[in-house]
């Protein structure tokens, strides 16, 4: 380039202020389980000062806000907080079991490179379907990745559906597919573990009117991965992942 234009394009501020590197981000997430739905989902680009959440540490008010009731408010202020950016409730609305979800993220720096995912997994007390910052590939190219279901450790797993939802709320919202049953006793106490951990997954029973559980082991019980998440680079470096 001829070094009078390199000096115009400094002094106007067009090669400073130019991104290094854009990228658009294709996000498909498929919903593994048989009988449990995702609520609203959170898909985030950010820098690698953001946790949405972190396996082995309490979960945060926004965290638990989302596990317990699907409120993803409060994890999209931390987004945007951090200068992330975001796709909330690509699916407007739940995610049912064997349904496909996409959205698409233009990432234009260095600075947006991490991924990360949240939705609550429902009928469950604080369970929810997580990917925690993962670093986008560099590369073009298509890259499959499985989620696991995650426990916020905010509330007992007593599977009860009652309407509940707030934070520090005991119980289960409702159960969207309509295969829940009622006058459960309570199927756990307190977590063992308070911090977020790998869900243990819904116990239930067959008892539709009682029982220890409003959930029904037949249709509800999961075994992890809950997602399957495929990320497509459609423009990127070149170099090296």
């Amino acid at each position: 380039m001829n070094k009078t234009i390199v000096m115009a394009l400094l002094s106007s501020g067009l090669i400073l202020n130019a991104p290094a590197f854009a990228r658009d981000v294709s996000v498909e997430i498929t919903n593994l389980t048989n009988g449990i739905y995702f609520t609203p989902l959170l898909v985030a680009a950010h820098s690698q000062d953001v946790d949405l959440f972190e396996v082995g540490t309490s979960a945060s008010a926004g965290l638990q806000a989302m596990a317990e009731g699907g409120d993803i408010s409060g994890l999209i202020l931390e987004v945007e907080s951090h200068g992330g950016i975001y796709v909330a409730n690509p699916a407007a609305g739940l995610l049912a079991p064997g349904a496909t979800v996409s959205a698409d993220l233009e990432l234009e720096n260095h600075h947006k490179t991490y991924l990360s995912i949240t939705g609550m997994l429902l009928p469950t007390n604080d369970g929810f379907v997580g990917l925690d910052a993962l670093r986008l590939p560099k590369k073009r190219g298509t890259y499959t990745f499985y989620l696991k279901g995650y426990d916020a450790g905010t509330e007992a797993n007593d599977e009860i559906i009652n309407g509940g939802g707030a934070p520090g709320v005991a119980g289960i919202p409702a159960d969207p597919g309509g295969n829940g049953g009622s006058g459960a006793t309570g199927a756990a106490g307190v977590d063992h573990n308070a911090t977020v951990h790998i869900h243990r997954g819904v116990l239930g029973d067959t008892d539709s009117v009682g029982g220890i559980s409003d959930l029904d082991s037949r249709v509800h019980h999961w075994a992890n991965s809950v997602a399957r998440l495929v990320v497509t680079i459609k423009e990127g470096d070149e170099g090296n992942e």
